[in-house]
């Protein structure tokens, strides 16, 4: 059968505990120096016997040092601790400041609103009625700042489009005057020439006519004889001799 769970308790015997506590504090100095080694931790064990002898241990550094350390960061996590609390009391109390500054804000909304004003006295009445007076004129004057914005705005606008609208329109009449100078120029060109051709003399036309050398030579025959027809004759007929 395996060895049973040893019960944790005092031992009574005295040569008993002895014995266990000699062997116990070896293999506890034994384990704080195995686990320092393998590790790499800073280990300090202290160990008091029952008659008050001292067991220590501690790795490269000295045991002073450890302590220190030791009881720098006890005293940082107390430190914090204690803040942590003086902390969380006062967000405590910040937290009831400003829930009741929204419960007031809230009821003085609900006043405005006109809903709870059973519970409010005359005085508390005319202070609201003052209260909603000044909001009035505030709320009515800050609207009439932003018409009056917008007239100006308004007139501004309008004062840009009719100088846009007034430089469109004499660029039209500049367009329509030249195009009328134009169109007048070209009217004057054409009834110059107009004019210019109907009062100008045409050119005779040149009657020209090409003959041929036959043509020439039978006209040439027929003046002959027209000739020799009209002149006298010099020679005596035939018949006078008989």
């Amino acid at each position: 059968m395996g060895r049973g769970r040893v019960q944790l308790k005092r031992i009574e015997n005295k040569i008993n505990r002895q014995v266990t506590f000699s062997k116990r504090r070896s293999g506890l100095l034994k384990k704080a120096h195995e686990i320092s080694v393998l590790c790499d931790a800073e280990v300090a064990l202290i160990v008091f016997s029952t008659r008050g002898k001292l067991y220590e241990y501690s790795t490269d550094s000295s045991m002073i040092k450890i302590l220190e350390r030791y009881e720098r960061y006890s005293y940082a996590e107390r430190r914090a601790t204690g803040a942590d609390h003086e902390s969380q009391e006062s967000w405590s109390l910040e937290y009831a400041k400003l829930r009741a500054k929204v419960e007031l804000l809230q009821k003085s909304q609900r006043h405005y609103m006109g809903e709870g004003l059973e519970v409010l006295n005359l005085r508390e009445l005319q202070q609201l009625e003052q209260q909603l007076d000044v909001a009035l004129k505030h709320v009515r004057g800050r609207k009439t700042q932003i018409m009056l914005d917008s007239i100006v705005e308004l007139r501004r606008k309008e004062k840009s489009l009719q100088e846009q609208n007034d430089t469109l329109q004499k660029k039209i009449v500049a367009k329509e005057k030249a195009l009328a100078q134009a169109q007048a120029t070209t009217h004057w060109e054409q009834e110059e020439t107009a004019h210019f051709l109907s009062t100008s003399h045409p050119h005779p036309a040149l009657n020209v006519r090409f003959e041929s050398r036959e043509d020439r030579d039978e006209e040439e025959l027929v003046e002959d004889h027209h000739h020799s027809l009209t002149q006298p004759s010099n020679v005596v007929p035939p018949w006078l001799f008989h």
